[in-house]
């Protein structure tokens, strides 16, 4: 598909249309795992957390993480898409949409990422492999689970409809079920699902052809989608674009987010700044916490930090394709957010510097030279095992 190019870059603040969504500006709060749900349910604080930042002007907010199967949990306390959840999740639509903000699901499935101690179900996987966060083996997925979880994307998608959501975004990265498949490291099948590039990438075509024929025109549908696992032998950006080109011939996505690393094998690729070993060691369980200690400076690995560091990645797939985009990645100011509408991306999505700072979308509205305050030291992500996700760093 060609795009036409554009002589004036839009403003990020100005409204914009995302498949059939419209959103009062192109800011998106990306999925940030809150662990803020309790027995697969909503909560008063996973509401109070997305009314936050809606209130702090985006013009998305992304719940994160609401599997499509029990076992596609990460950890037991995940919201799962069942009947039971749908009331919870109205009333957090209702809340964000009365901040006037829009409201996305991120849905997925974690296959090996899973810890099946916890999720009540086998960690599945393209082949059978050792979680070493789990300390269980994976169990290699069957044809029949394969069309199971396939399905239950469409329903989620359904669900999602149900419960006043605006949009949904697939998860095809950090070696999820879906991402698994991509990689050729994980993924040594003998069928269908295995070997080739078009393959391996079976399983992520079939979950969104899934997802966009429930969702029709009633939701945006946004895919997720891995530049690189940051491991050797894995999926890496030469196939990411040949991918992003076959989901845009699919048609069946309104937008794409590339994104990077492996929450498996190398969770702080995508990150970048520092990695608090000490800190995620005080937070685990035994005997995970044992092993961070004595191993967790080879598996949580720091990476330098600077504004926009998946942008180099991220414009050879907007080369590639006529989708519209979202950069991800070291979006904290308004420079990187301009310089991403001059290169033609529709959208910008922000993580770690809205945590440290939810309203920072009205304040750069106000005086285009805020810039975010977070200081990438990665201590957040050790506060979701204890709580809930927050920057320590606020008063």
């Amino acid at each position: 598909m060609t795009r036409t190019k554009r002589t004036t870059p839009p403003d990020v603040f100005a409204p914009a249309k995302l498949g059939p969504v419209s959103l009062r500006n192109r800011t998106i709060k990306a999925a940030t795992y809150e662990n803020m749900a309790r027995h697969g349910l909503v909560t008063q604080p996973l509401i109070d957390f997305h009314v936050e930042h809606a209130a702090g002007g985006v013009g998305m907010t992304t719940v994160a993480y609401c599997a499509v199967a029990k076992e596609g949990r990460t950890d037991g306390r995940q919201i799962y898409w069942r009947p039971e959840a749908l009331p919870g999740l109205r009333r957090l639509t209702e809340a964000v949409h009365a901040e006037g903000a829009a409201i996305s699901a991120q849905i997925g499935h974690s296959g090996p990422v899973g810890n099946s101690r916890v999720t009540g179900g086998p960690a599945l996987s393209p082949s059978r492999f050792f979680n070493a966060q789990s300390l269980r083996p994976t169990a290699p997925a069957t044809r029949a689970d394969l069309d199971r979880v396939v399905r239950a994307h469409g329903d989620a998608a359904r669900m999602a409809i149900e419960a006043g959501f605006d949009a949904v975004e697939v998860h095809l990265g950090h070696n999820y079920l879906a991402s698994s498949f991509l990689s050729p490291k994980l993924n040594r099948r003998k069928d269908d699902y295995g070997g080739s590039l078009e393959n391996r990438a079976r399983l992520a075509l079939e979950i969104t052809r899934a997802v966009r024929e429930a969702a029709g025109d009633r939701l945006a549908v946004l895919a997720k989608l891995n530049m690189d696992d940051g491991v050797p032998g894995g999926f890496w950006l030469d196939e990411a674009i040949v991918v992003a080109q076959w989901l845009e011939r699919s048609g069946t996505i309104d937008a794409l987010e590339m994104t990077a690393g492996s929450s498996l094998l190398n969770p702080m690729y995508l990150f970048k700044g520092d990695a608090p070993v000490r800190e995620f060691a005080a937070h685990m369980p035994e005997p995970v916490k044992t092993g961070v200690k004595l191993v967790g400076r080879y598996f949580l690995r720091g990476y330098p930090y600077q504004d926009g560091y998946l942008l180099d990645d991220a414009r050879q797939i907007r080369a590639a394709v006529g989708l519209p985009m979202v950069l991800l990645g070291g979006v904290t100011n308004r420079a990187i957010m301009d310089q991403a509408m001059a290169e033609d991306f529709q959208f910008v999505a922000m993580g770690r510097a809205l945590l440290r700072e939810p309203d920072l979308i009205n304040r750069m509205q106000k005086e285009p030279r805020t810039r975010s305050l977070c200081n990438h030291n990665n201590k957040c992500m050790t506060t979701i095992f204890s709580g809930g996700t927050r920057c320590l760093l606020r008063p």
